[in-house]
């Protein structure tokens, strides 16, 4: 494998980075279950390269079934508590420092069921824009069946029996 072809063909660099600070107000409030996400890196923000958010489960049980994703990878790192993952076969408790990838097609799922609360990163390659995704989730209930078939199909999500 070697490096992928420069993207940037300057000689001196530029200064365009982005920082967000610990301390920020999460971007999102899940007030049903008392968790939140942190928009650390939108799709936008990093040119469709990859998007990063960090999940942060309350005690409540929480979390996503068996689903996969055609278009992007998704990937997992447990900052703190215990995550339930679903790894295609089986459920695994996650704990602070472990991983997981699933690559597109992958069967995989989420939750907290430990009765503590947890937080994680979710890593999404190529930054596809996932907030609307999440922002969506809220009003699930409000939808038709056929308008939550819609939502998951745009949002790339495909559940699994």
């Amino acid at each position: 494998m070697s490096y992928p072809e420069p993207k940037y063909h300057g000689d001196t660099g530029e200064i365009n980075t982005v920082f967000r600070a610990a301390d920020e107000a999460a971007n999102l409030v899940f007030a049903k279950v008392n968790g939140s996400a942190d928009y650390l890196a939108t799709g936008a923000s990093t040119g469709g390269q990859f998007g990063l958010y960090q999940w942060n489960m309350s005690a409540n049980r929480s979390g996503p079934d068996p689903h996969f994703h055609k278009t992007i990878s998704e990937s997992f790192y447990i900052l703190s508590g215990t995550v339930s993952l679903f790894n295609g076969t089986k459920w695994v408790d996650a704990k602070q420092g472990d991983f997981l990838f699933v690559p597109e097609g992958g069967i995989h799922g989420f939750r907290n069921e430990s009765g503590e609360p947890a937080s994680m990163l979710l890593l999404f390659a190529p930054g596809a824009p996932r907030e609307g995704y999440f922002e969506g989730l809220a009003t699930l209930g409000d939808l038709s069946e056929e308008e939550r078939r819609a939502f998951f199909e745009y949002h790339d999500t495909y559940w699994v029996d």
